[in-house]
């Protein structure tokens, strides 16, 4: 089973990279195959509400110009996610937002049911703020969300820092053991096993 790790920071060897790869590193002592997936520094969109990848049923975003799409690629192969990003003003990094608001509603599909984790990295505080916006976004696909003894959260400002938060890291740790407890159950038959569920019954409160 594949686990896809998102890393929302600009710097490829930060904080949110250190715990990000704690966590991948146990999820393979569990015989799992890990990506970490770097968003990187280049710009991306925000989604513009054109509508074009639920109406022409693209499976993915109508625009073909930033990682979006690459994400949204590897989402058909993952079996579960995780995404970490840093701390901004009490908020997830804009970019991973902009980018995640769009692969998850261009490739709802593909992610429901899959398992996902949250991983907030701060220097001092908003960590908690930033990592229940993320799980909101998990919470409308019926993806089971994965927690730990702690929030998922770890301490760092300067590069490296966060190897140094033992309870960061060792949260980190027990969130991929939960991950791959859990992934353990969905897949006991060897074929996921998912629980069947009413058709939506989606309601305006403006008539």
């Amino acid at each position: 089973m594949n686990v896809l790790l998102i890393n929302g920071s600009a710097r490829r060897k930060g904080n949110t990279s250190i715990a990000l790869s704690e966590i991948a590193r146990q999820l393979e002592k569990h015989g799992l195959t890990t990506e970490i997936f770097q968003l990187g520094n280049r710009a991306v969109r925000g989604c513009i509400a054109c509508g074009q990848c639920q109406a022409k049923a693209l499976g993915r975003c109508a625009f073909d110009d930033d990682v979006c799409n690459s994400i949204v690629e590897r989402f058909a192969q993952a079996d579960a996610l995780v995404v970490g990003s840093p701390v901004y003003y009490g908020q997830p990094n804009g970019a991973l937002l902009a980018v995640l608001q769009r692969a998850l509603f261009a490739a709802s599909h593909t992610m429901q049911n899959k398992p996902v984790a949250s991983v907030a990295i701060c220097r001092r505080g908003g960590a908690t703020a930033a990592f229940q916006t993320m799980n909101m976004m998990f919470e409308m696909l019926n993806m089971p969300i994965v927690t730990s003894q702690y929030w998922n959260i770890a301490y760092g400002r300067e590069e490296g820092e966060a190897a140094a938060d033992v309870e960061g890291m060792q949260t980190m740790r027990t969130l991929a053991d939960n991950m791959a407890w859990l992934l353990g159950k969905i897949h006991a038959d060897g074929k996921p096993n998912y629980p069947e569920r009413e058709e939506w019954q989606p309601m305006h409160f403006i008539r």
